[in-house]
């Protein structure tokens, strides 16, 4: 197995002097902030200038994905992300970021990335039963905290009979590079393919997320990694039998008057601070989904080609912030993630959204999303 360039500079802040266990605040803090203030009517569209109103927005959880009593036999009760990706097998695997043991988050045995399965992919039955590991989920990839470094999952996809992955590393939110993997064995292993460096477009080229469509392209959205920081949305696109190849990545960019494949890329929405992202073909259209931190939201777009007009697309909000204990319906304290989940449709849509507000509450959510505008 091909291994990674692992040196990167000296960075502080990551870690607690002499513990070896990382300071979790950064993201919990600013999701904490991002709500004050910001909350929202649920089911409310948020449209663009111009865009019209839509059917109402409804959502229910549907079940907690990870936890104590769900995933502890795993040695993973605090974990977060669970990006879900059909595997070539028919199960489905969660890939978590940041994972501890022990009674609560910042625990022993920190592991980033790891994969949680699910032996029947369907939306409606999904639980966690297996592990990539078996009785304690492994690290996916080689990742030793050093410094408080970490390998942050931005998306993981099938195309074929081969799974993808693509990692952050670095302390959280100061990104080094990024790395992409493969794997041939439905996630059981994973085979180092090539890296981005960290300041690539100006940063914009940390958080990936591909859509697999039926012309033979991956379309990959991206922004930088960080929620405090506002970054605009890039598009690429390559083809689906070179995403291992740096140099097949085509930017989409505005010059001259026009847009075009192979302009430098520019962005192709508004900037803002942006979370989570998840970007997806399916029904014959293409559904982005993202956590949005001002006002903070999880919101999707939804669109006939790649290419489509985002800055005038109707942004629709899904799920809406709230307090603990004041949680129905979308409302979700400390939400971020929303990932769309494979077998799920835009009547019925399925999304992965994960929590953190104290080291008890660190999970991975199910929810079911009702009356998006297609």
């Amino acid at each position: 197995m091909l291994e990674p360039h692992r040196s990167r500079p000296a960075r502080h802040g990551g870690e607690s002097a002499g513990s070896g266990r990382p300071v979790l605040t950064s993201r919990r803090s600013l999701l904490r902030s991002a709500a004050v203030g910001g909350l929202t009517a649920a089911g409310i569209i948020a449209g663009a200038p111009g865009a019209a109103a839509a059917p109402r927005i409804t959502g229910t959880k549907v079940r907690d994905l990870t936890g104590p009593a769900l995933t502890g036999r795993f040695a993973a009760p605090w974990t977060d992300l669970g990006i879900p990706a059909r595997c070539p097998d028919g199960s489905m695997l969660f890939v978590c970021g940041d994972t501890f043991d022990g009674g609560g988050v910042g625990g022993p045995d920190w592991r980033s990335p790891v994969g949680l399965r699910s032996s029947n992919p369907a939306p409606a039955s999904l639980v966690v039963d297996g592990s990539v590991g078996g009785s304690r989920a492994v690290g996916l990839v080689p990742e030793g905290h050093t410094g408080g470094t970490t390998a942050i999952p931005s998306d993981v996809f099938t195309i074929g009979s081969t799974m993808y992955m693509h990692l952050m590393r670095g302390v959280i939110y100061e990104t080094h590079h990024t790395d992409f993997w493969r794997s041939d064995d439905n996630g059981e292993s994973w085979q180092y393919l090539c890296q981005w460096p960290g300041d690539l477009h100006g940063g914009q080229f940390q958080q990936k997320t591909f859509a697999v469509a039926d012309d033979g392209y991956c379309y990959v959205l991206s922004t930088a990694f960080d929620r405090d920081v506002t970054s605009g949305l890039l598009l690429h696109r390559v083809r689906q039998d070179a995403p291992g190849n740096p140099a097949a990545y085509e930017p989409w960019g505005y010059a001259g008057g026009t847009w075009a494949w192979g302009n430098p890329p520019t962005t192709v929405t508004s900037p803002r601070r942006w979370g989570e992202i998840c970007f997806r073909a399916m029904g014959g259209r293409f559904a982005l989904s993202w956590l949005n931190m001002s006002p903070l939201d999880i919101r999707a777009q939804i669109v006939a080609t790649p290419t489509s007009d985002l800055f005038t697309t109707a942004e629709q909000v899904m799920i809406v912030p709230t307090v603990p204990g004041q949680e129905t319906g979308n409302a979700v304290a400390s939400p971020y993630g929303g990932f769309i989940i494979p077998g799920s449709d835009f009547r019925d849509l399925h999304i992965t959204v994960s929590q953190w507000f104290d080291d008890q509450n660190y999970r991975v959510m199910q929810y079911r999303v009702n009356g998006l505008a297609h």
